[in-house]
């Protein structure tokens, strides 16, 4: 029988790599895309014909015509923020209600959710994790404690399903003492006209519909939001996300079995990033890093956040590599580095008690990084076309990475635009 495969694209950093433009870039050469995990925390920013998008609940799949895009079951969905999103592509051309299926069971973000988000987020005081607020922990609380909405709630005796939940998350914050409610009520009224926007949509078993597809030997790219080390198993913890950011994600979050995943590709910054709080080892508080977070516009997608900028770390990148399986690298925002005279990458921790370690640790919030120097490249790459452009010292970082850590670079990204990336032919 012939079946199909399903390749899985996801972050090894901390978010933030530049998914959704490879995403937009691989979509030729498959027919589904399917997002399986996250909710609109996520920021995926494409750029191409002079247009820039920011999708947050949307595959990016969405801008090749005809390609099916499904949002998985394990997505939690904000119906006003989508409907806004869905909107606006709707008025630049993207037609989605045909293309655009949605799985019955994502966990649907209610505006209480978002008002928990904020006041347990505040209860932790200095310990605060660095949320968006925009109701994701909450809603994956909900799910894991049993008490979620779903999609397919909207389809029968909805009004009283949300108003049980709504009256359970109140009682909670009245147990808490919270008492900012500002905005609920318009809020409200947006979310409930969202939800009647979601009825217009293909509301699917998505577990079937992607089964049924693979029979048919169907081609399928999951797409990862967020990034490895925000992972809630395996990220660091507690600063992660709600969810399996890895590439075993992709299976519970879209009912696929093992068997079926392909190709990993595993993508990375050239440097690295972090947003909101938590540990950071390469972080760079110094001109240096102010420079890369300048040159690479270093700002969240949704939230507008400074990002936190830092040397690449191969030692938390082997990490992401083994818990993903990754079979393919790619590599963006090479080309911020282009005017470097030296580059330097953490290849092994030292930790508190003077020994070193090339192994990512329980906790790293005081590990120290050891670094190799490498020679930059001091070249403007952004017009580059091949693969043979490159400068030799660009070559050397190149073999450098893939050398460190054992996984071949495929891709390589040196620009925002579409047209700025190379495939390499290293196979």
């Amino acid at each position: 029988m012939n079946t199909g495969k399903v390749d899985v694209l996801l972050g090894l950093q901390w978010g933030d790599e530049g998914k959704g433009k490879v995403v937009d870039v691989l979509t030729p050469n498959y027919d589904v895309v399917a997002r399986f995990q996250g909710g609109p925390n996520a920021g995926h920013t494409l750029e191409f014909e002079g247009q820039k998008y920011v999708l947050r609940s949307i595959p990016s799949g969405i801008f090749q015509g005809g390609k099916v895009n499904i949002i998985g079951n394990g997505v939690v969905l904000a119906p006003d923020l989508f409907m806004g999103e869905a909107k606006d592509l709707e008025k630049s051309g993207h037609e989605l209600q045909s293309r655009l299926h949605i799985s019955s069971k994502a966990h649907l973000i209610m505006p209480t959710h978002r008002i928990l988000d904020r006041a347990l987020e505040a209860a932790k005081g200095k310990n605060k994790v660095g949320t968006t607020g925009k109701g994701i922990g909450p809603t994956y609380t909900d799910k894991v404690s049993r008490n979620g909405l779903r999609v397919g709630d909207i389809l029968d005796n909805f009004d009283t399903k949300y108003a049980a939940h709504k009256e359970r998350h109140m009682q909670m914050l009245a147990s808490m003492g919270w008492t900012d409610f500002e905005g609920l009520e318009e809020t409200e009224k947006t979310w409930m006209e969202g939800i009647e926007y979601l009825r217009s949509f293909h509301i699917v078993d998505s577990e079937h519909e992607i089964n049924r597809l693979l029979t048919e030997g169907k081609t399928i790219l999951c797409e990862g939001a967020q990034g490895t080390m925000l992972d809630v198993d395996f990220g660091s913890y507690p600063f992660v996300t709600s969810s399996n950011t890895i590439c075993a994600g992709a299976c519970t979050g879209l009912g696929i079995g093992p068997n079926k995943v392909g190709n990993v590709y595993g993508i990375m910054k050239a440097y690295c990033t972090r947003v909101g709080a938590g540990p950071f080892p390469t972080e760079l508080f110094d001109e240096t890093g102010k420079r890369i977070r300048d040159i690479g516009h270093e700002y969240g997608a949704v939230t507008g956040r400074e990002r936190r900028c830092g040397w690449i770390d191969l030692v938390q990148l082997r990490y992401s590599i083994m818990v993903n399986g990754v079979t393919e690298l790619i590599m963006m925002k090479s080309d911020v580095l282009d005017g470097f005279d030296t580059i330097k990458a953490c290849v092994a921790y030292e930790l508190k008690d003077g020994t070193t370690t090339p192994d990512f640790p329980y906790e790293i919030d005081d590990v120290k990084p050891i670094y190799k120097e490498l020679k930059g490249w001091n070249t403007d790459m952004t017009k580059f076309t091949s693969e043979a452009e490159f400068p030799q010292a660009f070559k050397d970082y190149i073999s450098f990475l893939e050398a460190e850590l054992q996984t071949p670079i495929k891709i390589i990204s040196i620009g925002p635009d579409r047209s700025q990336t190379i495939v390499r032919n290293n196979k």
